[in-house]
């Protein structure tokens, strides 16, 4: 797998309360290498990231700042092709199963990266809970 040959769309939910943290978040992911543009949109909490970058990296910075997890990561879409409608659907289904996989193989990445922060464990005590009843 190579995308790195491409420019990439790497859009992402981000936990932010106030324009200072967001700031904060802009710098850190602006220092990373091969980003070409970055937007914010504060009211729905998603940051849009463009270039040629490693997502796993972004991510990995980002959370340093805030909590972030990963809407969609896919290649940027600049070049229309007139095409497209003449080559059928299922040159159309396997560019999508092209793209599912790569993604399933970015998230694979990711939690390699950081098993601890993709895996949720939800462990409750009987101590915890004044309702439980232990039979001897």
């Amino acid at each position: 797998m190579k995308l790195s040959d491409e420019m990439k769309l790497l859009i992402l939910n981000v936990n932010l309360h106030d324009e200072k943290a967001k700031q904060k978040a802009m710098k850190v992911v602006s220092s990373i290498k091969g980003i070409e543009s970055i937007a914010m949109e504060m009211k729905e909490k998603k940051m849009t990231v463009v270039g040629d970058f490693d997502a796993v990296k972004v991510v990995i910075t980002l959370r340093k700042v805030c909590h972030t997890d990963i809407v969609s990561l896919g290649p940027t879409n600049n070049k229309k092709d007139e095409g497209s409608n003449e080559k059928g659907k299922k040159d159309g289904d396997d560019k999508n199963n092209k793209e599912d996989d790569s993604i399933a193989e970015l998230v694979k990445l990711y939690k390699t990266y950081n098993p601890h922060m993709t895996m949720y464990y939800n462990v409750h005590s009987l101590e915890d809970n004044p309702n439980a009843c232990i039979l001897l």
